[in-house]
């Protein structure tokens, strides 16, 4: 990889060098967030190369999704046959022709595999005639033992991204969603009227949570079948100005267009769901949330008919609701299906968690938050439901808890018209709800996963601390104003999200106790220098900055860690941003962290694979060792190393 070139890349020239680039693409990894259009670049490319218009020098195109390859993941194949079973008009391509021609292998959806992936312990093909298991097949061919001149296109979500190590990896690409220009543009292309196109960019720009949304392409859609549904028919009412909102008009829209299509009927009420529509609703609900749980975003036929789904009912509605749950494809005689977006499977898990709640469905609720769950008040029920989202890992309950507390006002529970159950929503139990949120301790929870308790204020429509916030960046006199944890987390979030970045982040001048600059952390996202000192950073903290200086672009040059207990396995999380293509960090402190030898031999392998941003390294007031400063003093003298001060010992 080239870590100084970051560029706008359209997708058929991926596998295209750029100038004075020595090396050939081979292997592309493509990532980007669920619905911001991967697969649908992969079919964009393959559509020009189909009508002659692009990369002619490729002779084949096989696209193999992983949620076909999963339906046969515990069989054996060899890659000449899997192409046969996938592709049947490639039956008559032999192994000598495969030898000489030039294949493109399109792997669409890593983030939906359920195979292993294992790319240390595997076994050597180079024979594609030889059977193995579909992981084996896989790995030996991006790594380039099978077929060693096929081109090779992997997509994915970013979390799952990193199953691809980054030696196998010659470009790295982010498909990254709309700018802000190409938001309007969305809208104004796809409506004629031109007066209503201007009305929803007018409301899309006056709610944040939706003009951030709407980066994704998929929710422009979302939006747009929402507002244009709300525009130009007789519904009366506000326009939606959160998510829940959004989504709760959206699974009206698509239910009432479903029944009209379906029974080709009058225009009727979207108020007017049948018992029939909330049983198969709420059976998709069930589907959402217990795949949710597992991290599956695809489903099988066992898979509905375990939630009570028989596959004629799943066809008919996945046959005229393709807007909220559809039949992908048919392979082996087996259908795959699928919810259109993940965030529609996480607003539907949540309307079915909520119906639980009303329903005293104790079975379920305690499945979920533990055996000994048993009170039933809904501020209760939802402070455990937040305690058990915070503590994930890879925040997969977010969207989910955010959904749940904007189905607790009462114009969202009279909008889906029964389908949530009697629940109270008095002002009083609504407004412990929202105490509750502001008074959560965030000891040893992820930052990140703090942000999202500010997302679900704002999703019950209590919108004071933003407003404070907001007070907070006018003020003249910042220090004087004592900030909750609440506040430190909405702050981080408008600091990251701010247009302008951030000159210098530092911690301590924020008037906050010690849990509240914790909260803070994640504005590093957006900002120059950051000074974190003395401030008990955790594992968990390292890996935001991390994500930091591994973000695109990322803005920190200089960045100050001193005086926190690290430690080794910290620094080592601290490492995958150091290495990382996008980081611009120059300056480095990270004196009297503990750190020996071993994190000094981490600091030296990702300087090694990026050398060319560091400039200064303070190490001073740790335990090196001598072959750990032997590691890092060797790259002083590196042609390709950037490092011309490196601090060690007990004086600086």
């Amino acid at each position: 990889m080239d870590p100084l070139h970051e560029a706008p890349i359209r997708c058929q020239d991926i596998f295209k060098a750029f100038k004075n680039q020595q090396r050939p693409i081979r292997v592309v990894l493509t990532n980007g967030v669920a619905g911001v259009g991967k697969t649908f670049s992969v079919q964009k490319f393959t559509l020009d190369w189909a009508e002659g218009l692009e990369n002619q020098h490729v002779s084949v195109v096989v696209l193999l999704s992983f949620r076909e390859l999963n339906l046969i993941r515990d069989e054996q194949y060899s890659l000449l046959e899997l192409l046969h079973v996938f592709h049947p008009t490639l039956q008559k391509v032999t192994a000598e022709k495969l030898a000489v021609s030039q294949l493109l292998f399109i792997f669409d959806g890593l983030d939906e595999s359920r195979l292993s992936l294992d790319f240390t312990n595997r076994k050597l093909l180079s024979d594609v005639t030889q059977k193995s298991s579909v992981s084996q097949l896989l790995t030996n061919l991006i790594q380039g033992n099978l077929l060693p001149s096929a081109l090779v296109w992997i997509t994915s979500r970013p979390a799952a991204a990193n199953q691809i190590p980054p030696t196998c990896v010659d470009r790295l690409t982010e498909v990254r969603g709309f700018s802000d220009a190409q938001k309007e543009e969305y809208f104004r292309r796809r409506f004629s009227d031109e007066e209503l196109s201007s009305r929803i960019i007018s409301h899309m720009k006056t709610s944040r949570s939706l003009h951030i949304m709407c980066s994704i392409p998929v929710f422009c859609w979302i939006t747009a079948t929402v507002l244009e549904h709300m525009l130009t028919t007789e519904q009366r009412g506000e326009l939606p100005k959160t998510l829940t909102d959004m989504y709760s008009h959206f699974l009206l829209v698509q239910t009432k267009r479903k029944k009209n299509k379906y029974h080709e009927g009058h225009e009727t009420s979207p108020q007017e769901l049948t018992e029939a529509d909330r049983e198969v609703l709420l059976k998709l609900g069930r589907l959402a949330f217990e795949h949710l749980e597992k991290g599956n975003i695809m489903f099988y036929q066992e898979d509905l008919q375990q939630c009570g789904l028989d596959v004629t009912e799943a066809s008919v509605y996945s046959g005229v609701c393709t807007e909220i749950f559809k039949r992908e494809c048919v392979i082996f005689q087996k259908p795959v299906y699928c919810f259109v977006h993940l965030s529609i499977q996480e607003f539907l898990a949540a309307v079915y968690m909520f119906h639980c709640f009303t329903s005293r469905k104790s079975e379920v609720l305690k499945t979920f938050l533990g055996n000994d769950y048993n009170e039933s008040s809904l501020n209760v029920f939802l402070s455990r439901v937040v305690q058990k989202s915070v503590q994930s890992k890879n925040g997969h309950l977010d969207l989910f808890v955010r959904f749940l507390h904007g189905l607790c006002l009462e114009s969202n529970q009279r909008l889906l018209g029964g389908l949530l159950g009697q629940t109270e929503n008095s002002p009083e139990t609504i407004q412990r709800v929202i105490n509750n949120l502001k008074k959560i301790n965030s000891h040893n929870i992820s930052p990140d996963r703090s942000i999202n308790i500010f997302h679900c204020l704002m999703e019950m429509n209590d919108l004071s601390v933003r407003q404070e916030i907001q007070e907070f960046l006018k003020s003249e006199n910042r220090s004087e104003k004592k900030l909750s944890e609440i506040h430190c987390s909405a702050l981080a979030f408008m600091l990251q999200m701010s247009e302008e970045v951030l000159d210098e982040l530092d911690l301590k001048k924020y008037n906050t106790s010690w849990q509240g600059r914790l909260r803070l952390i994640p504005a590093v996202r957006n900002c120059r220098k950051a000074r974190l000192t003395q401030c008990g950073l955790s594992e968990t903290h390292c890996e935001v900055v991390a994500s930091a200086l591994k973000s695109n672009p990322s803005h920190l040059t200089k960045l100050d860690m001193s005086g926190n207990k690290l430690q080794d396995s910290a620094v080592k999380l601290l490492c995958a941003g150091l290495e990382s293509p996008n980081c611009r960090l120059k300056t480095l402190s990270l004196s009297g962290c503990l750190i020996t030898e071993e994190g000094c031999t981490s600091l030296a392998s990702a300087l090694s694979s990026n050398p060319s941003h560091l400039r200064e390294l303070d190490l001073s007031y740790n335990h090196p060792g001598d072959s750990g400063m032997k590691l890092l003093s060797a790259g002083l003298k590196e042609p390709g190393w950037r490092l011309d001060t490196l601090r060690y010992g007990e004086n600086v």
